[in-house]
């Protein structure tokens, strides 16, 4: 009995399952068309107003909100929420770039001038590298040992007693500090370059009156020599006579060209 009890129930279950249909709300699936993707088609509005306009289901629906049918309500419409949130994005993202490229200039020229004016990259100058660097080389690295030790034993002992030798390694000195504080401090390159050339113009000056002293010291030191020999009668002047000096007149004359 049990047995057919189950079969007449499984039997009404199955005939319940089969009596299962697809239901299409045609009202639904035009406005989500409408609303989503489609044309606000006024002709796909259900229902309908039907012959002459009869129908009682379109007055329920549609007889408080006449109007509902005759607007655009699509968020991606022309003038829609959507359509102007996707229009200020897009201006917005326009600005944004256009900020953009502005601060990325502002960075390339703050580099630029940083780059053009930092002491931290002056020795990378290419003019200082291939030009001032060995121009002022001796100027920046020197000891008394590369002062004197071109200089005859007898010159170096002139100018270490007349204190010409403490003059230029302290003007050496005065001229490397300016050197290195030039290099160190922040400027315009243009300035820096007018500043290193400046300091290599004062540097061939005293490099010229240094010469000049060891010269006149050398000079005076053959003199003295000189003296020396003439007083200790080492010097041996010949012959002399009166007529000599008439003789080296004649030739003098004789050998001129005007």
């Amino acid at each position: 009995m049990k047995k057919y009890i189950f079969l007449i129930l499984l039997q009404g279950i199955t005939i319940a399952c089969l009596a299962q249909l697809a239901i299409e709300d045609r009202a639904i699936r035009y406005q989500q068309e409408r609303m989503v993707f489609k044309q606000w088609d006024r002709k796909k509005f259900e229902p309908t107003s039907g012959w002459l306009g009869i129908n009682p289901y379109y007055w329920l629906t549609w007889g408080l909100h006449p109007s509902y049918p005759k607007t655009d309500r699509r968020p991606l419409r022309g003038a829609g929420p959507q359509t102007q949130r996707l229009g200020l994005v897009a201006g917005m993202n326009s600005t944004s770039n256009a900020y953009k490229l502005e601060a990325d200039t502002l960075r390339n020229t703050a580099l630029l001038e940083i780059a053009n004016n930092s002491a931290t990259i002056s020795a990378a100058d290419p003019l200082w590298i291939m030009y001032y660097s060995r121009e002022l080389k001796a100027a920046l690295d020197f000891s008394d040992a590369s002062i004197l030790s071109p200089l005859p034993a007898a010159v170096r002992s002139k100018v270490l007693a007349d204190g010409s030798f403490s003059w230029f390694k302290n003007e050496l000195e005065i001229l490397k500090e300016r050197i290195n504080g030039a290099r160190s401090a922040d400027m315009d390159r243009g300035s820096r370059i007018l500043v290193y050339h400046r300091l290599l113009m004062e540097y061939r000056n005293l490099q010229g009156n240094w010469t000049a002293r060891t010269a006149t010291a050398s000079a005076n030191q053959l003199k003295i020599s000189a003296q020396e020999k003439v007083q200790t009668s080492e010097l041996n002047i010949g012959s002399w006579s009166s007529d000599t000096d008439v003789e080296i007149a004649k030739e003098v004359l004789k050998n001129r060209k005007y």
